[in-house]
């Protein structure tokens, strides 16, 4: 079976190809072996993991668009790939109706962060500098189209503020660019920060989380702050379209019983992410909604493909 179990890089997209003996995975591995443990409890041959990074994710999620829709080939892939880049390239998905989201399994909101010793101390400050010097902020994303740069841009609009987005393959990439004063803050998620805000090299100045993350009570929320609601980045497991509904409801119920598991619930809430379950029509209606909402912020920053 292909299955993706990638819960921290939005750019990368992983499946996993066909049960088999042994398991395997790219540079990136698989986040919470907890849950491929789990997924192994159902099917005892094990999940062979595989690794997509490129076109924000998008790459992986056209190979298994289109695979055989035989319940072999599933996909963990963030909402990031799945409603807005079929809107900035062409795709063999277009919409939610190209494929069968299955579940979603966590959510984790971004965050905006700058060097411990940065001239802001708080988002109100960054605000005022970004206003007084248009474009001349530059801030670290995980690439083009993703959450995080997308939630900087809506961010933008009501706080009237211009920065410079500065796209990066991933963290392993954006944190020394940052450290290093080549970009002046970053957009990223709890999980990859908080052991730089613990040693003192960075600080946190707003979180798009509904609620203040736990991690960092001190940074306001974006609606404290007036800059809007909170914007998640999702990671939804996903079959190809047609593939069968026996098969679909095993694959439901394996990792739904793989996501309650306590060791897999601590692990999530130690890297500041949220087990997020959903499923069904209610799953594949917020996808919709999710993409009609990004749409309009698309075709503001002039990304809606021709």
């Amino acid at each position: 079976m292909r299955a993706g179990i990638s819960f921290e890089r939005e750019d990368t997209a992983c499946f996993a190809s066909r049960f088999s003996p042994s398991c395997s995975s790219g540079s990136w591995r698989p986040r919470p072996p907890s849950t491929r443990s789990g997924l192994k409890k159902t099917f005892t041959k094990g999940v062979a993991v595989l690794n997509r990074p490129g076109g924000g994710g998008s790459v992986g999620m056209a190979e298994v668009a289109q695979a055989k829709p035989d319940g072999y080939t599933v996909i963990l892939a963030p909402n990031s790939t799945l409603v807005i880049h079929p809107q900035l390239n062409e795709l063999p998905y277009k919409t939610p109706d190209d494929y069968e989201p299955i579940l979603n399994t966590i959510t984790f909101y971004t965050l905006l962060t700058v060097k411990a010793d940065a001239p802001w101390k708080t988002m109100q400050e960054f605000i005022v500098a970004a206003k007084a010097n248009p474009g001349k902020i530059r801030v670290g994303t995980p690439g083009e189209g993703t959450i995080s740069h997308l939630t900087l841009e809506r961010w933008q609009v009501p706080g009237s503020f211009k920065t410079t987005p500065v796209p990066f393959s991933g963290w392993g990439e954006t944190s020394p660019a940052l450290l290093g004063g080549h970009i002046d803050a970053a957009m990223a998620q709890p999980g990859e920060v908080k052991p730089l805000v613990d040693a003192k090299k960075l600080r946190v100045l707003a979180v798009a989380s509904p609620q203040r993350q736990p991690f960092f009570q001190e940074a306001p929320t974006g609606k404290e702050l007036g800059l809007g609601d909170g914007i998640g980045t999702w990671f939804v497991l996903t079959a190809p379209k047609g593939t069968p509904r026996a098969a679909l409801k095993v694959l439901h119920d394996s990792a739904k019983a793989a996501l309650e598991e306590p060791s897999f619930v601590a692990l999530m809430k130690s890297r500041g992410a949220n087990i997020d379950y959903k499923s069904g029509d209610k799953l594949r209606q917020e996808l919709v909604r999710e993409q009609k909402e990004w749409t309009d912020v698309l075709k503001r920053l002039g990304m809606i493909k021709k």
